[in-house]
């Protein structure tokens, strides 16, 4: 882990907005209040967090429910319904459940703070316990602010966390862009393994900086993505982003080896989500 961290040259954007923003169904909300900064790691400041501490719904000025099929050839339908998405015993759970709804055999649920908290550079943390068996996909991730103006991937995309069910210890961290990204081939991304993170919770992070992204489990580097100067086919990553959580069932990456209908529901539970500069 980089210990020279030089902020001064570092802008830091937190964009809160009263704006309805995020997937259909999406519903205007108030902007999400900044919490009173807070030390955090040595050398970063809180800016804004949810640590998923009232049961119950989730805050509407922190989150945006996405409605429906979104992409990737996905086999859930997601809804804004509890018992895909609610917090409990000070965590957010997003439940998988095989049932019919909408012409779909699964549900599931995919939140964003899109119009809540964006930012440009700083660093991103979440404690979360992943589910497991074939057909999983949860993914922790970024999507450039900009998306409806410009398209994906000219956007940026920053993943900082993905695994599939049927690999279940490989994590991976990767970023997409106009010149780098899954559909071509040319994404770059890492892998790092781990023992059981569906036993255990683990925090996956991101330091975002104008030079470079480095992507963390547990303290430990295992990713570094450098912007090579070449422009914004390479490195989109010099506008604000907003954050995704979701956990999708089958799809073009997370169905290769099929889905296993006997170990439904499945459960990404996550800890707290942290914002720094």
């Amino acid at each position: 882990m980089p210990t020279r961290r030089r902020f001064a040259a570092t802008l830091f954007v937190l964009l809160l907005s009263t704006a309805a923003c995020g997937g259909g169904g999406s519903a205007a909300a108030p902007a999400a209040p900044s919490p009173t900064p807070t030390a955090g790691p040595a050398g970063w400041t809180l800016v804004f967090s949810d640590e998923f501490d009232a049961a119950g719904a989730l805050d509407p000025a922190r989150w945006n429910h996405e409605i429906g099929y979104i992409a990737n050839d996905e086999k859930q339908y997601y809804t804004s319904r509890s018992e895909n998405a609610r917090v409990a015993d000070g965590t957010l759970i997003i439940e998988a459940r095989r049932e019919r709804w909408m012409g779909y055999d699964y549900t599931s649920a995919r939140l964003n703070t899109k119009g809540r908290a964006e930012f440009l550079y700083g660093k991103v943390e979440i404690r979360a316990k992943l589910p497991t068996g074939r057909g999983t996909w949860p993914a922790l991730w970024m999507l450039g602010a900009n998306i409806d103006q410009v398209g994906w991937p000219a956007c940026g995309e920053i993943d900082i966390m993905e695994n599939v069910g049927y690999d279940p210890q490989t994590i991976v961290a990767s970023v997409h862009t106009a010149a780098y990204n899954h559909v071509q081939g040319t994404q770059r991304n890492a892998t790092t393994t781990l023992p059981a993170p569906w036993a255990d919770f683990h925090v996956y992070a991101v330091e975002w900086y104008p030079d470079r992204i480095d992507a963390f489990v547990d303290g430990q580097r295992y990713f570094t993505f450098r912007n090579e100067g070449t422009g914004s086919s390479t490195w989109p990553f010099d506008k604000p982003q907003f954050l995704i959580l979701n956990l999708a069932i089958g799809g073009t990456w997370g169905g290769q080896k099929g889905i296993d209908d006997t170990l439904f529901p499945h459960r990404l539970v996550i800890d707290y989500v942290r914002m720094y500069k």
